[in-house]
């Protein structure tokens, strides 16, 4: 996606080129997107019948952009007359104001067209190449421009509209337009996505489920939130131009569901993970909980009112599971794909609840925490009763609905993700090692949760023992002697998955982990094998299925060197945290700030720069996230009681590191570190 154009405000989004024009095939990600459904395949600009030529683009806002343009190809010894400028603004669609200039010394006459057109491409038809089923029109009503698209009860459709006097036909707009010497012509373009429900009723997206979205101030809106977080003082600019970029794609991914009761949760990653992602907002949450604590409560909202309830193997649901993800398009509708919801991940139950004892501990929020204890406990009986397949005692998964599940239900859902060293494919069911730690996690923070708050200590003490007789078996089934490292699995027959992983490095975080193996665990992560200089890699280059852009079997992610470093201060590893942090920091720089969703595991050496993974989601949310993470393991911060404990271990080359005004149980509290950690770079 480096040569198209993204601007977007939640589960909003356009995708064009850089004159601004959409002008897809059935399978590009262009178009606007609302809500899983393409409204625009078709938006392109021409005068009197010419494309225009792209000089610039004015990032102005994440919701918003300019297109600076030019009527005519141009070139060295050409001086262009008329010039064009677009600026378009995304809110529960989008707006364009056209400007034309005549910088000529006579006046001219332009035939101004926009020619439109939508396929109302579900995303998954439009990822796929899906074909469609059913029927279109186009009609002009009223001064407006109605596209739209039936099938049963399923209907969309896309008003389109103009400030200028214009001729419209069912292709488009046409506006003929006289401009005198040195003048101006400008009309504003609306363009508005709608849902039709029964009796014909017209639903703009975003404004029935929060009423405040088309009163929304987007400038004012921005402001604040980037306020409402802690400030950022270092001697590294780097960091902070990345500390910022990460707070505005934050809050650019936010978004209010249908189902919700309020608040904005973060959207996966555009553009095709636009939605609730269990897993996604889960973690993102945890990383941005230092910084904007209500992204946590928002999610957990979300994911504990659409927990699981009943057994259904076409949606991988069990009652107490936490869902995996949510969508609104016509795929769904029909029961094409499982995804309204789909409940197929192992990892988001027990990381809700993670998050919501995290939460508490950061926030000191004892009011949700006691609201979804009945959400927590049937999470927690969730991973006993529905989640260990085998009667090992294990966490572990397999698909139920062979067509649509998906291969692999921890993070690495792709495929080959899960392999043995020799490149073979286990079968199922599997259990990924951090899926034991995160239940070994989720156990032990329940068990303070029920004796702290929930008033039931008999069920603290049970959680407690199964937690360490876990980390027992765990230590002994998953360690790999000769190897020294965690397998990545066990199969269906208990046999060790004994691919090395970046998935080891979870293991550090969720404190699974027996200190007297740390040390190697430590070794092979921050090891040649993993560590690509740039970052730890999802696979090691020694195992068979290594590709430095393979998606889950070699690529560097953000987020899961986030997670790690965390998990590495946790065991005492402050100087190899820094050195991790310090790498994905360094390649942030390669990337304008934005980290994207995962980049090539090629060594440092060979490239000098991080490598693009081409298909990278950009922003995506737990990538934003990132920084953030690394912001709080850097500064060691850490909620004790009502006290923020920080405790510095910053890269030598940051200097002087202050975020002041940090939110939490204690009010505002400031951090300061020097940097004193020297990494190779």
């Amino acid at each position: 996606m480096s040569d198209l154009v993204s601007i977007l405000a939640g589960n909003t989004f356009v995708v064009s080129d850089t004159r601004g024009d959409i002008d897809t095939s059935p399978t590009d990600p262009a178009g606007l997107f609302s809500f899983d459904t393409r409204y625009l395949s078709t938006w392109v600009l021409t005068v009197d019948g010419e494309r225009l030529s792209p000089l610039s683009i004015d990032d102005l806002q994440y919701y918003e952009k300019r297109f600076f343009l030019l009527v005519g190809p141009g070139g060295v010894y050409t001086n262009a007359k008329v010039s064009v400028l677009r600026q378009r603004a995304v809110t529960d669609g989008f707006s364009e104001e056209i400007a034309i200039l005549n910088h000529g010394d006579k006046p001219v006459e332009l035939t101004v067209r926009v020619e439109v057109g939508s396929d109302f491409a579900d995303l998954f038809e439009v990822k796929d190449a899906l074909a469609k089923e059913g029927d279109y029109y186009t009609r002009v009503d009223d001064g407006r421009l109605l596209l739209g698209y039936t099938r049963q009860t399923f209907h969309r459709q896309t008003v389109i509209s103009a400030t200028a006097p214009a001729q419209l036909d069912r292709r488009g707009l046409t506006f003929t337009v006289r401009l005198d010497p040195k003048q101006e012509w400008t009309t504003e373009l609306r363009v508005v996505p709608t849902m039709i429900g029964p009796a014909g009723r017209t639903l703009p997206l975003g404004s029935e489920w929060d009423p405040s979205w088309a009163d929304r101030d987007m400038k004012r809106d921005l402001k604040q939130w980037i306020e409402n977080a802690p400030r950022l003082e270092c001697d590294w600019d780097p960091l902070r131009h990345t500390y910022l970029r990460s707070l505005v794609d934050l809050a650019a991914l936010r978004f209010t569901a249908p189902t919700s009761m309020g608040g904005s949760l973060p959207a996966a990653g555009l553009p095709w993970f636009m939605a609730v992602f269990g897993r996604d907002s889960i973690i993102t949450s945890l990383q941005a909980l230092p910084f904007q604590p209500e992204l946590a409560a928002s999610t957990l909202r979300e994911l504990g009112t659409r927990q699981g309830s009943r057994r259904d193997d076409f949606r991988d649901e069990d009652p107490g599971r936490i869902l995996h993800e949510m969508r609104f398009g016509e795929t769904v509708a029909f029961e094409e794909r499982p995804h309204c919801p789909y409940y197929g991940s192992a990892d988001a139950t027990p990381l809700f609840v993670v998050l919501l004892d995290e939460y508490e501990r950061w926030t000191g929020d004892v009011d949700l925490v006691r609201h979804f204890e009945y959400e927590a406990r049937a999470a927690l009986n969730w991973i006993d009763e529905y989640g260990d397949l085998t009667g090992n005692g294990y966490l572990s998964y397999r698909p139920r609905n062979p067509d649509t599940g998906l291969a692999n239900q921890c993070w690495k859902d792709s495929p080959e993700a899960i392999s043995y060293r020799d490149g073979r494919l286990p079968g199922y069911p599997r259990a990924t090692c951090e899926l034991q730690g995160y239940a070994y996690d989720a156990k032990l923070r329940a068990s303070r949760l029920a004796r702290s708050f929930w008033n039931d200590p008999a069920l603290a003490d049970r959680l407690e023992d199964d937690a360490l007789r876990l980390r027992e078996r765990f230590n002994r089934d998953f360690w790999i002697e000769d190897r020294q490292y965690y397998a990545l699995g066990l199969d269906a027959d208990g046999s060790q998955i004994d691919a090395l992983s970046s998935n080891i490095g979870h293991l550090l975080w969720s404190g699974i982990v027996d200190e007297d193996k740390a040390d190697a665990v430590v070794r092979h992560l921050l090891g040649p094998a993993l560590f690509s200089g740039w970052g730890i890699r999802t696979l090691a280059n020694s195992e068979r299925l290594y590709n430095p852009v393979g998606y889950h079997v070699g690529t560097v992610w953000p987020f899961d060197n986030s997670i790690i470093a965390w998990g590495l201060r946790r065991y005492g590893y402050q100087n190899e945290a820094a050195r991790v942090a310090a790498a994905i920091l360094d390649a942030a720089t390669y990337f304008q700030g934005r980290l994207p969703e995962a980049f090539a595991g090629h060594e440092r050496e060979r490239t000098k720069y991080p490598v693009q993974y081409p298909t990278a989601c950009s922003p995506q949310a737990w990538s934003a996230g990132a920084p953030l993470l690394f912001l709080r393991t850097m500064l060691g911060l850490e909620p004790s009681g009502e006290n923020l404990v920080v405790n510095p271990a910053l890269p030598q080359h940051m200097g002087h590191i202050a975020l002041l005004d940090i939110p939490g149980r204690w009010g505002r509290l400031d951090a300061y570190g020097r940097g004193s950690v020297e990494v190779a770079r």
